[in-house]
């Protein structure tokens, strides 16, 4: 009987498949090795595949796309409400069979090597950063112990570790000197290699004509244009910029009933990482727009008068991921008196 579509539950040795026919039938559940994977659908005439977008899931994807099947990968949280009692891989495997088949399912779209490799380059800063943030913490911590402060700021303390590293001695006993030291020049090594990734991200913006073009947003530097690019490629599997800023957890969360409509805070639930990105650009926007009010929009000047400087942010960035959406979409740079 022919396999109409499947649900995979990836692992990382051991992959269980669940087929059903047109008519619904389920003609198979059982384990594969990861060496039997590809082989098993080379066999196989093109289908439907369903996976969960979890580790490798973007990788398995263009491979059975190589061979024709038509694969759709789903986020986990909307094939749970598919899981039946009890929890193995087999039950998981038939979720998202099941899942993969309904009409009003949210997919994921499938990730270039391209994108996955711009997206490794901010992984890897991000990784650095909470390291180097963690440290820092760790080094003013240390030094507040022997009555010494350090001024908040990065580059208040970066400059305290390198004058460290180039031979500074504290009034300290020896062995408080040579932690201290161990640790500033740990630091000043975490800041080169977070610099490095910057650099690299700042010429990875220069050479894709995408990113450039994000950058002509208010308020989207290279980092975050890179990133957005590298996460949504050309962004045309969202709808509308609405449905975009959602995907970032940017809109308020809707809980209306009984023909009553309210809203509530942002609902948090997409792209962390993107949405401090926005928000993080959007705080840097206000500052400029404090001291140069003249160069911001009404818009934006009218809604700093009205509320508090975090709430205007956020609401920025709900508003900049529209447009972001609109500019990938229609492949034109930002037009400024539209948004005026």
């Amino acid at each position: 009987m022919q396999v109409t579509t499947i649900g995979v539950d990836l692992a990382k040795n051991v992959f269980q498949v669940h087929g059903i026919t047109e008519s619904e039938e389920v003609v198979l559940n059982r384990p594969l090795r990861r060496a039997q994977f590809l082989s098993f659908f080379e066999k196989l005439d093109p289908c439907l595949v369903g996976m969960e977008s979890c580790s490798s899931a973007h990788h398995w994807a263009r491979e059975l796309t190589v061979l024709g099947h038509e694969v759709r990968l789903i986020p986990p949280m909307y094939v749970k409400p598919y899981v039946k009692r009890g929890k193995s891989d087999a039950i998981d495997a038939e979720a998202i069979c099941e899942a993969v088949t309904r009409p009003t399912m949210r997919f994921v779209a499938i990730k270039t090597v391209e994108q996955q490799s711009l997206l490794s380059l901010h992984r890897a800063r991000d990784l650095l950063v909470r390291q180097r943030t963690q440290l820092i913490n760790g080094l003013r911590g240390l030094v507040a112990e022997f009555g010494i402060y350090i001024p908040r700021g990065l580059a208040r303390v970066i400059g305290f570790a390198e004058d460290i590293t180039l031979g500074e001695v504290l009034d300290l006993p020896d062995i408080a000197n040579e932690v201290i030291l161990n640790l500033s020049e740990q630091l000043m090594a975490l800041h080169k290699r977070v610099r490095w990734y910057e650099e690299r991200l700042k010429q990875v913006a220069k050479e894709d004509a995408r990113v450039r073009l994000l950058r002509t947003v208010p308020g989207v530097g290279a980092v975050t244009a890179s990133a957005i690019i590298a996460s949504i490629g050309d962004g045309h599997q969202f709808k509308n910029g609405r449905e975009f800023a959602a995907w970032l957890g940017l809109t308020p969360a809707n809980k209306s009933s009984g023909g009553k409509e309210k809203l509530g805070r942002i609902t948090k639930m997409g792209d962390q990482y993107l949405r401090q990105l926005l928000v993080v650009g959007m705080t840097s926007l206000v500052r400029q727009t404090r001291s140069h009010p003249e160069r911001a929009s009404k818009w934006l000047r009218s809604l700093l008068e009205r509320k508090p400087a975090r709430v205007a942010t956020v609401a920025m960035a709900n508003k900049t991921a529209r447009i972001v959406w609109a500019v990938l979409t229609r492949d034109e740079p930002y037009n400024p008196r539209v948004a005026t």
